[in-house]
């Protein structure tokens, strides 16, 4: 599939290859490869600075430390299978740096599968590559582009194809791939079916509190085991979990987590598919600022022991920057937000929405505003 939209990372990733590796991760089908290749001018999976572990050819040439020749940029697709991956690649770095840039992309948490072997420190950046956005569709975004993105997800193959019957395909394509190619090759699992049972079950948990406890009763299963498999799911980007903000004005709750799927076109109901949507909004402009700029930032939620609550916080460096509610009408703002304003430092309370109303004021009180504007005027990636 030729690329047809411009990912947020082009530029920077451009810049970035000129210093040292570039380390791409991101959910499978995000992208990535097609991304990678837009840096090889008219290029495909044929083309030879491409070379994918999955490929025999390709596999026996790495093994044998052999690199295509003539090639300025290098792109090398899923090597993080093999489990001596970081000392190949390392090897490769340093005695190619003068004339060849590498390009690495994964479908899993590449800055955590790194056994054994040499130190890759100080010789890559690592980017994550996040599904499509409406900023990324447009410049100025509309009720539309936030309606199909709702709907079919954020994924480019069925998002750009526009069909139901075949994004239905694609997801229990995806699904069965995830549990039984890529955590069969990166994860020692035996009950690799049930967390295919454990996969189906989790949109159901959007937007509430998750209970361990509640699954591992369902699932038959120890505690510790269906903690090691959602952690399992989170390194393939799958899903994500946030903590909540425990200002020291209220009852914060501490032990909770929430949540979310990076394909957000999974969760069935509407109000928790928006909050999913948003969720995963959020993060990519979280890990834009941290894979960019080099910030520390978190996605956070506010709850308290009353069970008042505010959907997510951004933090940056341990400070909140802004706090944002969600609801899929034009309804009245969450009297939460008006107590959690008095008693905490978060300088920003937004309620985005799904309609047309924009009124209020973030600094003083809480704006209401739909949530493309929102994207448009935090300059979300």
């Amino acid at each position: 599939m030729a690329e047809i939209i411009t990912r947020y990372l082009k530029s920077v990733v451009k810049t970035d290859l000129t210093e040292k590796m570039v380390f791409i991760g991101g959910p499978r089908q995000v992208g990535k490869t097609v991304f990678a290749l837009s840096f090889l001018e008219n290029a495909d999976e044929t083309h030879p600075a491409y070379l994918n572990w999955d490929n025999q050819k390709s596999r026996v040439a790495l093994l044998r430390g052999e690199l295509p020749g003539r090639q300025k940029l290098v792109i090398l697709d899923e090597i993080h299978k093999f489990a001596r991956w970081r000392n190949l690649v390392k090897g490769f770095f340093d005695t190619n740096r003068s004339n060849v840039s590498f390009l690495i992309t994964g479908s899993a948490r590449l800055d955590l599968y790194r056994r054994g072997g040499d130190s890759l420190q100080g010789r890559y950046h690592y980017h994550r590559l996040h599904p499509l956005s409406p900023s990324e569709l447009s410049s100025s975004p509309n009720q539309n582009d936030i309606k199909l993105l709702l709907k079919f997800g954020g994924f480019p193959e069925p998002f750009l194809k526009g069909d139901e019957r075949f994004w239905r395909r694609w997801q229990r394509e995806i699904a069965s791939r995830v549990i039984y190619e890529d955590i069969r090759d990166l994860e020692n699992v035996r009950e690799i079916s049930l967390i295919e049972l454990l996969l189906d079950d989790l949109p159901n948990r959007v937007g509430s509190p998750l209970s361990i406890r509640n699954l591992k009763e369902i699932m038959q299963v120890a505690h510790d085991t269906i903690e090691r498999w959602i952690s399992i799911l989170e390194r393939m980007y799958v899903c994500f979990r946030i903590s909540p903000f425990g200002a020291p004005r209220i009852r914060a709750v501490k032990k909770e987590q929430k949540l979310y799927m990076f394909d957000w076109s999974r969760v069935s109901t509407d109000g928790e598919r928006f909050e999913n949507f948003v969720a995963c909004q959020l993060l990519k402009y979280c890990h834009f600022l941290e894979d960019t700029e080099g910030y520390r930032t978190e996605l956070r939620f506010l709850r308290d022991t009353d069970k008042r609550e505010i959907d997510f916080v951004v933090l940056q460096d341990k400070k909140p920057l802004f706090a944002v509610e969600c609801k899929t009408g034009e309804r009245q703002i969450n009297k939460a937000a008006y107590y959690f304003r008095e008693r905490t430092n978060i300088p920003k309370f937004y309620q985005v929405h799904l309609r047309e109303k924009d009124f209020g004021s973030a600094e003083n009180s809480v704006r209401v505003l739909p949530f493309q504007r929102f994207c448009i005027e935090l300059n979300l990636p």
